[in-house]
């Protein structure tokens, strides 16, 4: 491997007029909008409900491009991008991905359109003089699977829940699932790659009928302090 620095980075005046840029950027973006309105935090966060149940309405293929590209622009540690996903929609897939599941889940599933495996790629550093190409990093995970494995861990984690967040601005319902084998996943989609299965995420229109009460959560006092 050629662990020289990559030559892709910008530099000098060019690199001076894209950081000119970025900063421009980030400046009109808090002058257009500096804070959601209530409204649509309580649409993604503090009035959503993870669901379990399906109507019949389809998930198009262009709100899934949709999806991602709202997805990739979250961030990642040194821009790694490492959380790979697999949208199975299809009948046939969906059967695989059923192979893995308690069986309590195996409903849950099959009445969603759209069932995102979140996976996550423990070579992603060998993609870092593209995403990163400012320095090359790579020799941080060269021969070090331990410590790939545990940042790409951390940060599909992160970019799943930026799946979920994006798919409730895009109007989607969601219910993320942990309750199946990560081996028969692995097994039955990412076999023979270094791509490892980390949890799924049912995304569709909810039945709200088949919704309970809001279960507790802790006080700020109960978790949090300020140091």
């Amino acid at each position: 491997m050629n662990m020289n620095v990559p030559n892709s980075a910008p530099t000098g005046e060019e690199l001076t007029k894209l950081r000119e840029a970025a900063q421009q950027d980030a400046r009109d973006l808090k002058a257009k909008i500096d804070r959601l309105d209530d409204a649509s935090i309580e649409l993604i966060l503090s009035g959503a409900r993870s669901h379990y149940a399906w109507t019949d309405k389809p998930i198009e293929d262009d709100i899934i491009y949709k999806l991602y590209d709202i997805v990739k622009m979250g961030s990642t540690s040194m821009n790694g991008c490492p959380a790979r996903f697999i949208f199975v929609k299809t009948p046939e897939g969906k059967a695989r991905v059923a192979k893995s599941l308690k069986p309590a889940n195996v409903p849950k599933m099959m009445g969603a359109p759209l069932t995102v495996i979140v996976a996550y790629d423990t070579e992603f550093w060998k993609e870092l003089p593209k995403l990163f190409p400012h320095e090359d990093r790579r020799h941080l995970f060269k021969d070090k699977p331990e410590y790939s494995e545990e940042t790409a861990f951390r940060n599909s984690t992160l970019q799943g829940g930026y799946l979920m967040i994006a798919a409730r601005a895009l109007g989607l319902d969601i219910g993320a699932m942990s309750g199946f084998s990560n081996k028969i996943i692995d097994e039955e989609f990412f076999n023979g790659t270094s791509v490892k299965s980390n949890f799924l995420c049912n995304i569709g229109y909810a039945d709200e009928t088949a919704l309970f009460q809001r279960l507790p959560r802790f006080a700020f006092d109960d978790v949090c302090e300020v140091v």
